[in-house]
């Protein structure tokens, strides 16, 4: 069916709607950066190493403990407009090793200095949950998988008494993942931007490393045996802050009720925008219904549009929502076309839920496939 519309002054009755943010649509950028606290990491002597350390009295597992260090991330992203975001993101990590301990007997120092770097690179997934009445705050969650190198900086151990060091050093790589809970604090005043703050677990799994035992502190001890040392529990908690600003994003939608008109004032005029089965884009009947509203809009001196889609029964509740702000976009960048400011119109996506005529289930109506261009 060829799109059509119809004026209808006759709906003009107040309607309330709670305040919502629309969904990121398109391309987003964000940064942030904070605190990282490494797991206590899980070291075992191996190849080489672990006879070495049986000859001199010295257990072959012990751990690792790690300072605090900063936590940084950039990403590259893009909005589905139904709360599902993809993004690549780049990550960096670093801590000071604090101490090594936990190998049995008295044959090695535990103090340690050096550090241990980590960098990645990740896919990631993301939801965004959209609360009624608090355009202001989006609470999200989000898992990522890549590959990620930890490398081992100058670690070395303490040597008193006589005791042996150690002197593991490399960089290893492997498969990463990991899991995001935050909030977006949206900026009303700029469109697009947030300022985010969220927790992330992140892992990599585990990584050899070549280890030189001494006699002395290393590296200028006296060498006695090399080898590797295997650490495992490569996980770390960060606690960041940071912005994300995405690109085109219509403000805020909400709708002001405006006080009962008297009669001599002129009342709202709806224009109806249908759509063929499945389909959000525009024929040209479609575009010269736009047009006449945009002109109306000039003349009737309204201050505000809102663009309502709407959807028939034939499909799924989630993607006959989507669907309907697919609608209501296409809509209203034709109007932005037309000469209306994106910041003047407002859009909303109601899916199935206020069809024009009741049906059953799964029927195809055309009369529900539609966009209701109100204007205020």
């Amino acid at each position: 069916m060829a799109a059509a519309g119809l004026a209808m002054p006759g709906l003009a009755q107040a309607q309330f709607f709670a305040p919502v943010t629309q969904p990121i649509t398109g391309l987003y950028i964000g940064a942030g950066a904070g605190v990282n606290f490494a797991d206590i990491g899980t070291l075992r002597a191996t190849e080489g190493l672990a006879p070495a350390f049986r000859s001199r009295g010295i257990g072959t597992t012990g751990r690792a403990l790690f300072e605090p260090g900063f936590a940084g991330v950039f990403a590259v992203g893009y909005g589905l407009g139904n709360g599902i975001r993809l993004e690549v993101e780049g990550n960096y990590r670093q801590n000071d090793v604090r101490k090594i301990r936990g190998f049995s007997g008295a044959g090695l120092g535990t103090r340690a200095d050096g550090e241990q770097r980590t960098y990645g690179v990740m896919g990631n997934a993301y939801y965004d949950f959209n609360i009624p009445y608090f355009p202001w705050f989006t609470p999200y969650v989000g898992a990522g998988v890549g590959y990620a190198w930890r490398e081992w900086q100058d670690v070395r151990t303490s040597a008193l008494n006589g005791a042996a060091a150690l002197r593991p050093s490399g960089t290893e790589a492997n498969f990463a993942y990991q899991g995001m809970l935050g909030g977006a604090f949206n900026i009303t005043s700029v469109p697009g931007l947030a300022v985010t703050a969220e927790y992330r677990y992140f892992r990599v799994l585990g990584g050899t490393y070549q280890t030189r035992l001494t006699s002395g502190l290393a590296p200028t001890g006296v060498t006695l045996a090399g080898g590797n040392l295997r650490a495992e529990n490569a996980g770390n908690h960060s606690a960041m802050l940071g912005l994300r600003y995405a690109f085109n994003q219509p403000a805020p939608f909400v709708p002001v009720v405006a006080a009962p008109a008297a009669p001599v004032q002129q009342v709202a005029r709806t224009y109806l925008v249908f759509f063929d089965w499945n389909r959000a884009d525009l024929t040209d009947r479609a575009r010269q219904i736009i047009a006449d509203a945009a002109a109306a809009r000039t003349s009737a001196r309204a201050t505000r549009i809102e663009v309502a889609g709407h959807a028939d029964r034939s499909g799924t509740d989630r993607y006959n929502q989507a669907l309907s702000l697919r609608r209501a976009e296409a809509v209203a960048s034709e109007l932005t076309r037309r000469g209306v400011s994106r910041s003047d119109i407002g859009i909303q996506g109601f899916g199935e839920s206020r069809p024009l005529v009741s049906t059953a289930d799964g029927v195809r109506e055309p009369q529900n496939r539609r966009v209701e261009i109100v204007l205020r």
